[in-house]
């Protein structure tokens, strides 16, 4: 007897994330259950039931999916962008640290979402707000920017010298867009991951070229060196790979098979659609990213 859709580790975690890559695509449309459901494949052993545990495992990670559908009406599940369980994780004096941070970006957008209102936040904290605490990763980067100054720090065991371009909140995180010392491309440094920033002399930094927006499909963020790589699958499944890879940066056949290169720049969101993909590809190449995939699936299995 073939084992149920919750017994095999690798099984249930390409569902898991079938499910949740189908959810976001749907965006604030939604999905019906009866969808999910046949996404699922969960056969006939009460669907509904496994259905909604694969929902809840989904909601245990810190993810928000929500029936909207209305009483007495099939369920139809969204999937809620960003989490506003952030607020009610905070202290007051963390709040307040957000605010100011609100208040100095001038992000009054973010404040809404998050819930906060000046009669939230303790005494004298509002608009025209000034610290004596020591200044933040963050603050630092928006001072860079105001002042024209560049700014050394740390980031993934690398000093760096950025001249700043631009600093804004994109994907959940602040990120800083610059240029590094002797360099002509725009890079992106998530803020949180900097670590012993320093600001150099106001005047001190480069003009910047035009900074353009941080590509919003995560296939597209640069958070690992670019890496080609090479998808196999057969002709019958190209149009799957397209969907969920894009469009690649070449393609050839050979001996019925078609071979799919992608230059990739962030591994975890690559590794994630390969999973939904699963036996409709494989990794020709190169051996370091096949390894990458086949670890992280002894982990995720326990072996």
């Amino acid at each position: 007897m073939p084992a149920g859709p919750g017994r095999d580790p690798v099984k249930a975690m390409q569902r898991l994330l079938r499910l949740l890559a189908t959810l976001d695509e749907a965006g604030s449309t939604g999905v019906r259950a009866e969808r999910l459901i046949e996404i699922g494949e969960y056969g006939d052993r009460d669907p509904g039931t496994q259905l909604a545990l694969d929902l809840r495992r989904l909601r245990d990670l810190g993810l928000t999916i929500d029936n909207v559908a209305g009483k007495g009406e099939p369920a139809h599940y969204r999937l809620i962008s960003g989490d506003n369980r952030l607020r009610v994780r905070l202290t007051t004096e963390q709040l307040a640290a957000l605010q100011r941070a609100i208040n100095v970006a001038d992000r009054a957008d973010l404040a809404r979402k998050l819930g906060i209102s000046e009669a939230s936040l303790p005494a004298g904290v509002g608009v025209e707000v000034t610290s004596t605490a020591p200044p933040t990763k963050l603050s630092k980067c928006l001072r860079a920017l105001q002042l024209g100054s560049r700014i050394d720090f740390t980031y993934k065991g690398i000093r760096r010298q950025v001249h700043p371009g631009s600093v804004r909140f994109q994907n959940h995180q602040w990120y800083l867009s610059g240029v590094e010392d002797g360099d002509e491309l725009v890079k992106h440094f998530a803020v949180g991951r900097m670590s012993d920033a320093v600001l150099q002399p106001p005047g001190s930094a480069h003009p910047v070229p035009e900074v353009r927006r941080i590509p919003l499909h995560p296939l597209l963020w640069e958070v690992n060196p670019p890496t080609e790589v090479t998808v196999r699958t057969t002709p019958e499944y190209v149009d799957d790979v397209r969907r969920w890879l894009m469009d690649p940066e070449s393609v050839r056949e050979h001996d019925g098979a078609v071979d799919m290169t992608y230059v990739v720049t962030n591994r975890r969101a690559f590794r994630a659609r390969i999973y939904v993909l699963g036996s409709r590809v494989r990794i020709a190449g190169p051996d370091e990213v096949r390894e990458e995939l086949l670890a992280e699936l002894r982990e995720l299995v326990g072996e």
